[in-house]
């Protein structure tokens, strides 16, 4: 089923639009959640919530966005089961190393005055990214929004991992010099 059915099912609130979706989009959604998770069942749980916020989704929000919504939902139920949880054991391996990747360029909000600066910082780091090259913005987003890797990143591309492994870390050297540009101490 197209997506544009889906969503026509959505606007009606046919629950068939729910289960069409998991039906098209339900394997691409286990495998973003499976980069963050090592849990089979915690990845069905982000699933299963971003199936929700689809549900109460307005159809009209979705018109061409309805797999990027739905890898964003389970991309960020991911993280924020991987938050909650106490003991590092329930998130994937990647995700550490990928946090850690970044952890140099930027780090976590801890005050609430810090938390309030998130969607400033999030705003520098959509306007550095829209300064680089299709390429690289596309490599910095598969591994640092996706958390898939390096060698994952380098087959799409079709570059050696070690040319990867070269983009991924100019780019962060120009992240941290463009936050510091921008104000924001690294």
């Amino acid at each position: 089923m197209h997506d544009e059915e889906i969503l026509i099912l959505l606007a009606r609130r046919d629950q068939q639009a729910v289960q069409e979706a998991q039906k098209k989009y339900g394997a691409y959604c286990m495998k973003v959640a499976g980069r963050f998770l090592a849990s089979h069942e915690d990845c069905e749980e982000c699933i299963n919530d971003a199936l929700m916020g689809f549900w109460h989704t307005d159809a009209a929000r979705l018109q061409g966005r309805l797999k990027q919504f739905l890898s964003a939902s389970v991309r960020n139920a991911a993280l924020d089961l991987c938050r909650r949880s106490t003991a590092q054991k329930r998130c994937g391996a990647e995700t550490a190393v990928v946090l850690d990747e970044l952890a140099e360029c930027v780090s976590a909000p801890g005050t609430p005055e810090e938390t309030v600066m998130v969607e400033e910082l999030g705003t520098a780091i959509d306007r550095f990214l829209a300064a680089q090259s299709r390429r690289d913005r596309s490599v910095f987003l598969c591994r640092y929004y996706f958390a898939e890797t390096t060698s994952e990143i380098a087959a799409r591309y079709s570059l050696r991992e070690s040319n990867v492994l070269v983009i991924l870390s100019r780019m962060r050297k120009k992240l941290k010099k463009f936050l510091k540009q921008e104000g924001y101490l690294i």
